[in-house]
C-alpha cells in the first residue's frame, strides 16, 4: 500500500519532504502536486520507475509520452538541444507557471527514457513542493497526468480520492490540498516559430 503524506507549500514539512525524496531516489513512483493537475512521477535516472509508470499506464515503455519536470532553466539545457532567442525568452517569460513546452531532445532522453522519440515536453512548474524534490533529487522527474474515469470532472482533485484509487499501484501520494482540474497549457517549439498545441491553464 502507498503511504500517504502531507505538505503544504506554504509551509514545508522538511521531514515529510524528505520522505518523498526517498522514495524517488530510491526507484519508487508517487503522485504529487503541480500547479494545474495531479500527476505521477518518478526519478529519471531510476529506469526500473519509469518502467513501472508505463505499466501503470497500460503502454509500452518505448511508446510512453512523458513530460519531464525540471527545477530551474540550466537544468533543461542539459537535456534538450537549444532554441532561439525568441523561444528561450518566451519560456523565461511563462516558467515557472502552467505551460510545457515541448523542445527537441539530446541523446540523453533516449537513454534515459528508454524510447527513440526525438522531442520531449518540459515544465517548471510554479509549485514549490515540486520544485523542493526536484531541486533535491538533483535530475528531472518523468512526469504523467492523472486521468479520471468520470468524462465531465477528467482530473482528480482530492488527494483522498487519488488515494483510494492508486494506493495499490504506486508507492507515496503527496496530499499537497486539493487540486485543478485543468491541465498545462502546451506549446510546440520544435521549429523556428512556436505552435500552441493545446490551450490549458496557462495564458500566453
Amino acid at each position: 500500500m502507498a503511504e500517504y503524506i502531507s505538505i503544504r507549500p506554504s509551509d514545508i514539512d522538511e521531514d515529510a519532504l524528505s520522505m518523498a525524496v526517498e522514495c524517488l531516489t530510491s526507484g519508487g513512483v508517487l503522485i504529487y502536486p503541480t500547479d494545474t493537475i495531479y500527476a505521477m512521477g518518478c526519478s529519471l535516472k531510476q529506469p526500473q520507475a519509469i518502467e513501472k509508470m508505463a505499466r501503470i499506464k497500460d503502454i509500452r515503455v518505448d511508446k510512453a509520452v512523458f513530460s519531464l519536470i525540471f527545477h530551474d532553466f540550466a537544468e533543461i539545457a542539459d537535456y534538450t538541444k537549444s532554441v532561439n532567442t525568441a523561444i528561450y525568452k518566451l519560456m523565461k517569460r511563462c516558467m515557472p507557471g502552467p505551460f510545457t513546452f515541448i523542445l527537441n531532445a539530446n541523446s540523453s532522453i533516449s537513454r534515459l527514457m528508454n524510447t527513440r522519440r526525438k522531442t520531449v515536453g518540459v515544465r517548471i512548474p510554479d509549485n514549490l513542493i515540486t520544485l523542493r524534490l526536484v531541486e533535491s533529487i538533483g535530475c528531472p522527474i518523468v512526469s504523467t497526468s492523472l486521468h479520471d474515469d468520470d468524462e465531465i470532472v477528467k482530473f482528480p482533485t482530492d488527494p483522498l480520492d487519488i488515494f483510494d484509487h492508486y494506493e495499490d499501484k504506486v508507492d507515496m501520494i503527496i496530499d499537497g490540498g486539493y487540486g485543478h482540474n485543468q491541465e498545462s497549457t502546451v506549446i510546440d517549439c520544435t521549429s523556428e516559430e512556436p505552435l500552441l498545441v493545446r490551450q490549458g491553464a496557462g495564458i500566453l
